[in-house]
């Protein structure tokens, strides 16, 4: 997970050591949130958080960021976090962009009106983070005696009555602090229906439930309505504030953020542009990769000659060139079109144009019945499902969430992608369109990338009429200001990223190539096989002279292969299967690839590799995996591999669940083996059906 600067990004509380001045912190960065009002499971942390009742005591400090442009909107959050009790500080964090719109904010101001520092910061040029930390240090040092004085008073003396009179009767929660209570108990009253209502409900029993109901029917009958009073009230006040303490001053940098968005947002020309974004990003990735990843191949073909040299044949050695390195090594070739598609994704997001994105889509979301909430965990799904579906914990709507849940492992997430680059780079010719400006490539990767997109549009639909009905929730997104990335930044989050998911899919990879590489391999005699490889490599070290006898070893190692690979555990599932896949265009091998790949997608890489590489040594032009799956035969001597072929494996990893991880989520996070078994279900047979679809429109042209 990452940690950003909207609600969706950051699912779940993520805790971490520093020492600051000779003294161990802990700080813990809560998820991101507009408003302590909490609706979901995600929003209820912050609270669960702030006010002990996690079982942990509340923080010594909390360091409330806001965005210095938006004050207005921020400072909501800020206040209620004031009525917490705790010892807090106000970052306002873009103070170049506020520097940038010609605006000024007067922070001794805003400080004292607060009764909190107020420390202006730009993280993404590390500026004031020092002047944050020493005064943090400051708060921490003098938060012992714990006075707190001069915060204002924001909400009306009528419910500061109500709220101190129900904090008297919650007497259950002993893990919060006083406080705490009187916290909990302004959220009990303001929210009604909300988490914390809910909590001391069940807590505190009917008694408290009736005292909540005499409080809200005293403050009607004094004319304040309950839940409209506290927006109304606090945006009373942050005006009145910010006429004191904000000016603009010069031209403002807004207009021209107003100028583009009036293209960029449109109903028409933004979709458009949309489109064309995303396409010039799957072009991109044909473009720059190639080099990078001829590279990387280049190392692991003279790693796995360096080990064919210094080992005699054998089942080690088998297992090092065929199982570690054709296996790991197959993942790493990928990972340069990987890393720039996280820079894309980070470049996009750090420019504000993300947020744009999720605004259009929230009138086609809207359409399925779903809000533009759907959308950010929809696009978090195009790195990975898992935090995508972690992220629906802001979609307060049940339905909603569980429709999003159901819908994201649609999205194709950087796993697939070296399923498609594999597929696309053999069998898609190298065309270009448009007086060479489109590849033909580049277009069957945009495709294959957003067809999970418009599938999930259909059966969204589908879930939403039938399974989950219900209205949809309204959408809240800000959409900040244009500005130039910071490169440090976007290069640090495509590093982490990158370095993610090699670690994350390293291990599985390397232990499920070692379980292809042996369901492959056993059981057989290898005793043919060996002697073979052994006499071959001494026919090779001898010169050209001996090309008529090596090309008959080959024959006869190949045919020996074939039957080891006939007989093993891979071979006799993978002929147990393939009446099931027959229809779809393919053979036993690739139906062997599609049950090794179960645990992770991009796992099929590894095992076709393994697969292919037992009828000799891997080599990129004319014995490695492209050409070994150019050169596979039916039995009538027919190809097996063709572009419907390659479009109907491709449709198929596009639709289907093939994901433990993403399968274990779906459980955690809907608390049921249905829900998963349900996905995993549905998504097969549309793989099926879809793949199905592609291979027979494709065969008859």
């Amino acid at each position: 997970m990452r940690t950003g600067n909207y609600p969706g990004v950051t699912v779940e509380q993520r805790i971490g050591k520093v020492t600051w001045d000779g003294c161990d912190v802990e700080l813990i960065d809560l998820p991101g949130t507009y408003s302590l009002s909490p609706r979901s499971p995600d929003e209820m942390v912050a609270v669960q958080v702030l006010t002990g009742i996690d079982r942990e005591p509340p923080p010594d400090l909390v360091i409330c960021i806001c965005n210095a442009a938006a004050l207005e909107r921020n400072l909501y959050l800020a206040t209620q976090v004031l009525e917490s009790g705790l010892p807090m500080i106000l970052c306002l964090n873009m103070w170049d962009a506020v520097q940038q719109s010609g605006l000024s904010v007067d922070c001794s101001a805003l400080s004292s009106s607060l009764g909190v520092p107020v420390v202006p910061t730009s993280a993404s040029r590390r500026e004031g983070l020092q002047t944050l930390q020493d005064v943090a240090m400051k708060q921490l040092r003098g938060a012992e005696s714990g006075s707190i004085s001069g915060r204002p008073e924001v909400l009306s003396p009528e419910i500061r009555h109500e709220i101190a009179g129900l904090a008297r009767h919650v007497l259950n929660l002993r893990t919060a602090s006083p406080a705490g209570v009187t916290f909990l108990a302004g959220r009990a009253l303001l929210d009604e229906g909300g988490a914390v209502e809910t909590l001391l409900s069940a807590g505190e029993g009917a008694t408290f439930v009736q005292r909540l109901r005499d409080s809200r029917s005293r403050l009607r009958d004094l004319g304040v309505e309950i839940p409209a009073a506290e927006p109304h009230q606090r945006y009373q006040y942050i005006g009145r504030l910010l006429a004191s303490v904000q000016r603009r001053s010069g031209a403002s940098g807004a207009g021209l953020t107003d100028r583009l968005d009036a293209v960029l947002t449109h109903s028409v020309s933004g979709l458009l542009i949309c489109l064309g974004v995303l396409m010039l990003v799957f072009s991109s990735i044909y473009w720059f990769s190639s080099p990078l990843s001829d590279t990387v191949e280049a190392g692991l073909g003279m790693l796995s000659a360096g080990i064919e040299g210094a080992m005699s044949p054998g089942p080690f050695r088998s297992l090092l060139t065929d199982g570690v390195i054709s296996g790991v090594g197959s993942v790493l070739v990928f990972l340069p079109q990987i890393s720039l598609l996280f820079f894309f994704i980070a470049l996009l997001e750090d420019c504000g144009y993300m947020a744009r994105a999720a605004f259009m889509m929230d009138r086609i979301m809207s359409l399925l019945g779903l809000s533009g909430r759907s959308f950010l965990p929809l696009m978090s799904s195009f790195a990975c499902a898992v935090p995508g579906i972690m992220a629906t914990r802001v979609i307060e709507n049940r339905r909603d969430r569980f429709v999003t849940i159901l819908i994201a492992p649609l999205m194709s997430c950087s796993a697939r992608l070296p399923v498609y680059v594999l597929l696309i780079g053999t069998f898609i010719p190298d065309a270009h369109y448009l007086g060479n400006v489109i590849p033909l490539r580049g277009l069957v990767l945009f495709l294959m990338s957003t067809l999970g997109l418009f599938i999930a549009v259909p059966v969204a639909f589908l879930l939403r009429k039938t399974v989950f009905r219900g209205e949809a929730s309204p959408f809240l997104l800000e959409l900040p200001d244009y500005r130039m990335p910071a490169m440090r930044v976007v290069l640090h989050r495509v590093w982490e990223s990158a370095w993610s998911f090699v670690t994350r899919a390293g291990t599985l990879i390397f232990a499920t190539s070692v379980l292809v590489w042996a369901a492959g391999s056993f059981p057989g005699d290898h005793t043919e096989h060996y002697s073979l490889v052994r006499r071959l490599e001494a026919l090779n070290a001898t010169g050209p002279e001996s090309d008529a006898q090596v090309a008959a070893l080959e024959l006869q190692l190949n045919n020996v292969n074939a039957e080891l690979l006939r007989g093993s555990l891979l071979g006799r599932s993978g002929r147990a299967i393939e009446p099931i896949f027959k229809p779809l265009g393919w053979d036993w091998k690739i139906g062997v690839g599609v049950l090794a790949s179960f645990p992770a997608r991009e796992v099929i890489i590894a095992t076709l590799g393994t697969i292919y590489s037992l009828g000799g040594d891997v080599d990129e032009e004319s014995e490695g995996l492209r050409g070994a799956l150019t050169a596979a035969k039916w039995p009538d001597g027919t190809s097996v591999f063709n572009v419907p072929v390659a479009l109907s494996i491709m449709v198929f990893f596009a639709l289907c669940a093939q994901c433990v991880s993403t399968l274990m989520v779906i459980r955690r996070e809907m608390n049921s083996w249905r829900w998963p078994f349900f996905c995993f279900v549905y998504m097969t047979a549309l793989a099926w059906i879809g793949s199905w679809a592609t291979y027979q429109i494709g065969m008859l042209f």
